[in-house]
């Protein structure tokens, strides 16, 4: 698997060419059942990355946000699969401030074996694979031929460690169970400090050990998750349901999460 990783890589960096090309134009957007939003850029990307998944091993399932309707049936079966966000942040990619992300997970059982993030218009690069997790900046202009090559110029995660206790939440999905659990946070620690981002990048800088709590109280679907567990978890967090307090699972029948919160020991 020399160039597993690296096979990945050059898959989410073509996918983020896509956004691009989109990201620099006036586009339109339209809302689906949900009311959440879908441009053209997340119907590219996830084209992109469907053909080259299915280039690498077509006997492995994809999932993805923007994909058919897989029924439970069907999947429940599944012992390995790709679970895919073409394009996870698209209110902050409407908005055009940079912090949307491609997010893709191999799902092994229930859990995430492999994440990997890409962020297009800040052109970093997260992994997380094997009990390692990694970041690379500017890769897009970084020459490999495999794995040994993308490895050996990423910094290893994580690579810092705060001074201060910090929350970061969601720049779209701020709720008031999130603000209360800011606040029981303040009562027990003389400072703390709130970080507000969008998409996945929030479990990046979990594994980056640039914040050491990521509450998600809204809830969220499998393909928002995935990527970003298994980085975290490869940089020695945890990603857990809040309510039960286990570990958070993929693949069920309803594939909307319940209250999750990554995290940072």
């Amino acid at each position: 698997m020399d160039h597993f990783l690296s096979d990945l890589t050059k898959i989410v960096l073509e996918a983020g060419k896509e956004i691009l090309d989109v990201y620099g134009e006036d586009f339109d957007f339209e809302y689906k059942e949900d009311d959440s939003p879908l441009t053209l850029a997340d119907q590219r990307a996830h084209r992109v990355i469907v053909q080259g998944l299915q280039n690498l091993d077509e006997t492995i399932p994809i999932l993805s946000e923007e994909g058919r309707s897989i029924p439970y049936m069907e999947r429940k079966s599944w012992d390995k699969f790709w679970l895919i966000d073409p394009l996870d942040g698209t209110k902050e990619f409407i908005k055009k401030n940079g912090e949307f992300t491609v997010n893709i997970a191999c799902i092994e059982g229930s859990y995430p074996s492999l994440g990997i993030i890409y962020a297009p218009a800040l052109d970093v690069l997260y992994l997380g694979y094997n009990k390692e997790a990694y970041k690379l900046e500017k890769v897009s202009g970084v020459d490999f031929e495999n794995d040994y090559d993308l490895l050996k110029m990423s910094v290893r995660l994580p690579d810092k460690e705060n001074s201060v206790l910090r929350v970061i939440a969601s720049r779209s999905h701020m709720s008031k169970e999130t603000e209360t659990f800011i606040n029981d946070l303040k009562e027990k620690h003389d400072e703390i400090e709130v970080i507000s981002l969008g998409s996945s990048l929030k479990f990046c800088l979990v594994a980056e050990g640039n914040a050491d709590y990521y509450p998600r109280l809204t809830p969220s679907m499998e393909w928002d998750t995935a990527a970003g567990q298994a980085i975290v978890e490869a940089a020695g967090g945890k990603v857990i349901n809040y309510e039960e307090g286990k570990r958070l699972y993929y693949n069920r029948e309803d594939l909307r999460n319940g209250w999750m919160l990554a995290e940072l020991p």
